[in-house]
């Protein structure tokens, strides 16, 4: 497998699930803005929607958005229960996680790296933001985990996601449990490893 990424972008949510899993994999890194891999390929080519992250299995195919990438990974090595088993409810709460984290989280930290962004578009953004953090962090309390006290890859996704609230000046702490959560699973080994790879750490 080679996992297509950026640095400190939402792909390293599957690089930390890649060094969970222990399975062999490769990594390449994109130039997003020149659209170009470390190699000198046209990621164009490679993925015609032209953003991380892509995962290109051994058989040839890509996959391509992140909660695929993430329950496709999980799949590999189920008796590690980073998601629960298909079909069963506890699989369709996961599959919730992810769906929030992507579209009310992580999609309200894009203005803020979009230099088209207004600041009344920035503004909508962070209290949207400062709404669905408030929210996670009562989900939160009084357990490690979104799922509860198992570890699965939609931590790896929100951990991800917050790990930018320093770029854009959002304060962590007003959310306890959000930073005990980050504090949490940045020292898993896995997490560090990934980190350390991307030159994060």
């Amino acid at each position: 497998m080679k996992l297509f990424l950026k640095p400190g972008s939402c792909s390293l949510a599957s690089h930390i699930v890649l060094e969970e899993i222990g399975r062999p994999y490769d990594t390449e890194t994109v130039d997003l803005a020149k659209k170009l891999t470390a190699s000198g390929a046209d990621f164009w080519a490679i993925n015609p929607k032209g953003y991380v992250p892509a995962l290109l299995l051994d058989d040839g195919d890509l996959l391509t958005e992140g909660p695929a990438i993430l329950q496709y990974l999980a799949d590999l090595a189920p008796e590690l229960q980073l998601a629960p088993a298909n079909g069963s409810k506890a699989r369709y709460q996961l599959q919730s996680w992810l769906t929030f984290i992507g579209t009310e989280v992580h999609k309200n930290f894009s203005p803020f790296f979009n230099p088209a962004a207004t600041p009344e578009m920035k503004d909508l953004a962070r209290a949207n933001l400062q709404r669905r953090l408030a929210y996670t962090h009562e989900q939160l309390a009084g357990r490690p985990f979104l799922m509860g006290e198992t570890f699965s890859v939609a931590d790896a996704y929100l951990f991800t996601v917050l790990s930018w609230a320093k770029f854009i000046k959002l304060d962590l702490s007003d959310w306890p449990n959000l930073t005990a959560f980050q504090t949490r699973v940045a020292a898993r080994p896995a997490t560090q490893r990934a980190l350390k790879a991307e030159g994060l750490i």
